[in-house]
């Protein structure tokens, strides 16, 4: 088996050591043939420095690298007159405090391109200018230049919450951009990061930049398709299949379910390639996309919005443009969600668009970020495993024993509006980390029950009461006795033993009694 290139975003590496390439050089030459100057936004881990990397590769005419490819004849060709391509990383330039360190770093990125290609030029104290003289020389030597620019927003995305700061980096970045406009030298521009918010802002000047991120024919440049999946880790997908004790349909229907469904124009569908090499490698069902750094602003921006369930972006409708703001601040949290990877495009209806979840790992990453960014839950995962096992043996008492174990460590003041649907919220996300199947509020012919967790042989049926002190107790349950028994009624056509509980909420000592 060819190895998996976990973690590996050049392209030259991964073909010369033998790593695993999906092909998708045919995409990537459809960029080349049909247009100059191109904008691609996508998630984190998702491919696109490899693109760039490729693309590099491509235009440097390295033939070597493309035997057996797509591309193979185009680069061969491309190889008689190869052109000169200055390929940036905005986040190799770290973090910085203010504008000033910004340009700094990026006068030393661009010296560090001066000493590769030995062009004789002396630095200065303006980025936009040295990169001009940069550009100009190398057309001197070598003929038109290619330009590509990796993650250009991640000195503003590391300052979201701090909208000044955010302000200050992207003004930097424009004045640093714009002198691109003006360079007849560039024969060919891409462009990648994570998010649109801000691309207006920095490039208001390069008006001729074509924004692919939604278009059908590039949706699935980079990530995994299920036939480029299928296709391509044969083996890897026998030997996972014998390891589990699945057969291969088994095993590619709980794969899918798990990573794929990534959709960037509502139709293709594509699994993150970060989760599903480390799945291959590791053999087993992980939220590695989640695990592998998720940005801490991320959780801030999620505070500052007071966004403490992931249901309210079930099946959330917006508009064809909700990614198009054009300030920072104006930027919609379903927006920035969608651009970070956490929503996906679930379906297109006229001029709106119904965003979801677009896999298993992506909502239980979701429930983690909330339960250890808002209720301070760390230990979820044991909990829930607890939560499982108790919910599987329909041991009721032990449930509310692990509830109001999960509620200990959360500080309250954070919290001072709670009420019925702070606790059953809570409840639900617990649920979900346990990856249970259950329902929220399904509906019946006699009202709706507040959780439903249906099994082969029994179905649980649980509602909740919110009481301000110990002496509203017993008058809430007794609401609530009566609410589940109707409840109960509704299923006793499905011929399982029903189990109803009811779990009042008593504020004052910050439990759940029974």
């Amino acid at each position: 088996m060819q190895k998996l290139p976990i973690g590996i975003q050049h392209f030259e590496n991964i073909r010369l050591n033998n790593y695993l390439y999906i092909d998708k050089t045919k995409q990537i030459l459809n960029l080349i043939e049909n247009g100059e100057c191109y904008f691609l936004s996508r998630p984190r881990r998702f491919g696109k420095s490899l693109t760039l990397s490729t693309l590099e590769a491509m235009f440097k005419g390295k033939a070597e690298l493309f035997k057996g490819l797509y591309a193979e004849d185009w680069v061969k060709e491309q190889s008689k007159h190869p052109s000169p391509a200055i390929k940036l990383d905005m986040s190799l330039l770290g973090d910085y405090t203010n504008k000033k360190e910004l340009k700094s770093a990026l006068i030393d990125y661009l010296g560090d391109i001066i000493d590769d290609y030995d062009l004789n030029i002396k630095l200065i104290n303006n980025s936009g200018r040295l990169l001009v003289k940069i550009i100009n020389e190398l057309y001197k030597k070598n003929g038109s230049v290619v330009f590509l620019i990796d993650e250009y927003d991640k000195p503003i995305t590391d300052n979201i919450n701090n909208l000044e700061k955010a302000e200050e980096m992207r003004d930097t970045l424009r004045s640093f951009y714009s002198v691109l406009k003006g360079c007849s030298q560039l024969k060919f521009i891409m462009i990648t990061g994570v998010s649109k918010f801000s691309k207006s802002g920095v490039f208001s000047c390069l008006n001729n930049l074509k924004d692919i991120s939604m278009m059908e024919k590039y949706s699935d440049i980079v990530g995994y398709t299920q036939q480029e999946l299928e296709d391509n880790f044969g083996d890897w997908i026998e030997t996972n299949s014998q390891k589990m004790s699945l057969n291969r349909e088994e095993l590619l229907e709980k794969i899918k379910k798990y990573y794929d469904g990534f959709s960037f124009d509502g139709i293709t569908r594509v699994y993150n390639p970060f989760s599903v090499l480390n799945f291959f490698d590791e053999g087993n069902f992980y939220n590695y996309w989640y695990d592998s750094a998720t940005p801490s602003f991320l959780a801030k921006y999620l505070q500052s919005h007071k966004i403490k369930d992931q249901k309210e972006f079930i099946h959330k409708k917006v508009y064809i443009n909700f990614t198009n703001s054009k300030e920072i601040e104006n930027t919609s949290v379903e927006s920035f969600l969608y651009q970070a990877g956490y929503l996906t495009i679930s379906e297109k209806k006229g001029n709106m668009i119904i965003l979801d979840y677009p896999n298993e790992e992506v909502s239980i990453s979701m429930t983690q970020l909330i339960l250890d960014n808002f209720y301070k839950i760390t230990d979820y995962m044991g909990l829930g495993y607890e939560l499982w096992e108790a919910t599987k043996n329909a041991d009721i008492k032990k449930i509310v024993d692990i509830f109001n174990e999960a509620l200990k460590p959360i500080p309250y003041d954070d919290y001072p509006n709670r009420g019925e649907f702070w606790y059953r919220s809570l409840f639900m996300m617990l649920l979900y980390a346990t990856r249970l199947l259950s329902f929220p509020e399904p509906h019946t012919f006699d009202g709706r029950p507040d959780i439903l967790i249906p099994y082969d042989d029994c179905i649980i049926i649980l509602e909740f009461k919110f009481a301000e002190n110990e002496k509203e107790v017993d008058k809430k349950r007794a609401e609530g006795q009566d609410q589940v028994k109707r409840y109960a009624d509704s299923y006793a056509n499905f011929k399982k033993k029903i189990i109803t509980a009811v779990f009042v909420a008593d504020d004052e000592k910050r439990q759940i009694v029974m």
